[in-house]
């Protein structure tokens, strides 16, 4: 089984990761979306998101945008980052499981990973 959060708000992927009002969780098992719940942002504090998802199972993290300090920690917690979402947050989802939903690497510029973002 795999978990997969989307940043969201009204059930749309965010740009803001941090500032989003919800996350909504997807529990996916073969590609296929079994269950899904909506969590309220516990709120924004540097570091705090990516520990708090991680310790929920998270296993993938959608959202429009994110800083270069949540992404570093989510690659600490071998936990995929797409960005550059958009839209509907399960049709986002259902993107990523057949293979559609690249992430833009929007946030490149930001850190040091350049060899992470498939250029």
């Amino acid at each position: 089984m795999m978990k997969i959060a989307v940043a969201t708000d009204n059930n749309k992927v965010t740009e803001h990761f941090g500032h989003c009002e919800e996350f909504m969780i997807f529990d996916t098992e073969k590609n296929e979306i079994i269950n899904s719940e909506t969590i309220a942002n516990p709120g924004h504090r540097p570091g705090f998101l990516p520990n708090f998802l991680n310790d929920m199972g998270v296993n993938v993290i959608i959202s429009g945008g994110m800083g270069g300090g949540a992404i570093d920690i989510f690659n600490e917690k071998n936990i995929e980052v797409i960005v550059g979402a958009s839209g509907d947050a399960k049709a986002a989802v259902e993107a990523y499981l057949n293979g559609s939903l690249e992430s833009t690497g929007s946030v490149c510029h930001e850190h040091q990973h350049h060899d992470e973002c498939g250029e």
